[in-house]
């Protein structure tokens, strides 16, 4: 079985006209309006429809299900974060910059959390389906491969096996404090977060 039939794409119909991609866009817009005032797990194929002006039988030669409107809302989620990392990533010229550059990350992404609902139930809903956690892995590995090479820039002479390694782990790791972090009071959980980058920062340093 290849990757395609194992995590078939989220869109039943990839939109190629305007009029098309904006009616996804809608309907995601739509759904994010839903998820905010009610939460995922709340929201119906129906209301999404309702709110879109389609009938449900437009709606579902684009998205199978709800789980795949989620699917694409995540993706573009993570879409913006990698950019960001990359973007941050590939500015450092030393090892001290890149653990500030890294801790900056993490407290933008945590603040991100915190100020976007719609955001914070997108990740959780991630945890009750198979797919959508394989892609959550694939996303750090991703981000884990930006982590790494930066690393590598600065200190050619690292063993490539455990730098990808580390890096996959922390980036990992972080979307874990993420989930964490935000199901505890405010307090508790700007605590863990800074526990997490002291962490970080001294596997960064070891790398």
């Amino acid at each position: 079985m290849n990757d395609k039939q194992k995590n078939p794409p989220a869109l039943r119909r990839k939109p190629s006209q305007t009029r098309s991609r904006e009616k996804v866009e809608l309907i995601l817009g739509c759904a994010t309006a839903l998820i905010a005032r009610q939460g995922s797990d709340a929201m119906r194929m129906s209301e999404v429809a309702q709110n879109a002006g389609i009938s449900i039988g437009a709606l579902y030669q684009y998205f199978p299900d709800k789980t795949a409107i989620v699917r694409v809302l995540a993706q573009r989620y993570n879409q913006e974060a990698r950019e960001c990392i990359e973007q941050c990533l590939t500015q450092v010229q030393d090892f001290p910059h890149l653990i500030a550059a890294f801790g900056c990350l993490i407290d933008e992404y945590y603040a991100l959390f915190m100020a976007e609902p719609v955001m914070r139930d997108i990740w959780a809903a991630t945890q009750a389906n198979k797919t959508l956690r394989e892609e959550e892995v694939a996303e750090s590995r991703l981000n884990g491969a930006l982590l790494a090479a930066a690393i590598r820039r600065l200190r050619p002479q690292a063993d490539p096996v455990a730098v990808e390694n580390a890096a996959f782990l922390l980036m990992h790791l972080g979307e874990a404090t993420m989930r964490l972090a935000v199901s505890t009071g405010p307090d508790e959980g700007r605590e863990l977060v800074e526990s997490y980058k002291q962490m970080a920062a001294k596997m960064l340093a070891d790398a």
